[in-house]
């Protein structure tokens, strides 16, 4: 999924790593204009190569650094915050760094991550059990009842061992 959509595993990294609602719809879309939008823009620059004038090729290739390095610190923000929130150490560089050279690849790292953070934070459902109401044991004498002097009245209980 981190190859072929990225915007998407991102939204979803988003989504898990914030304790708000947050639908993975908004960050998806922001990814997908700056990411999959230049890498439109370039395959179609790349395929009109003739027809386009060399100035205005030089403009489009100046968008598409622009949109990669927008992209790069907007996730770069998010990787840094996963970094802060489950106090991870630091990558030897910049976490905005991280996704400009090798986007992909933090992008799953994230994901693995709080996968295995959130199965960590999954809890059994527990039973409660409410105890009885105390009770209290009376003696034959200290009964209030009166007692009856009718054999009928009267039961037997005997024991035996099984």
């Amino acid at each position: 999924m981190g190859l072929c959509c990225p915007c998407v595993l991102f939204g979803r990294n988003v989504e898990q790593m914030r304790e708000v609602d947050t639908p993975w719809t908004g960050p998806c879309i922001c990814h997908a204009i700056f990411v999959e939008g230049g890498i439109a823009l370039a395959a179609t620059t790349a395929a009109l190569h003739g027809f386009i004038d060399p100035r205005t090729t030089c403009l489009v290739v100046e968008g598409l650094f622009f949109s990669w390095w927008m992209c790069g610190i907007y996730t770069g923000l998010v990787r840094q915050s996963l970094q802060k929130k489950y106090h991870l150490e630091n990558s030897p560089c910049d976490p905005c760094m991280v996704h400009c050279c090798m986007h992909w690849c933090a992008l799953c790292q994230e994901h693995r991550e709080l996968k295995g953070r959130l199965l960590d934070e999954t809890f059994e459902p527990m039973t409660i059990v409410n105890p009885p109401p105390v009770q209290q044991m009376n003696s034959a004498s200290d009964s209030p009842l009166p007692r009856s002097t009718n054999r009928a009245d009267q039961v037997h209980v005997e024991m035996q061992a099984l």
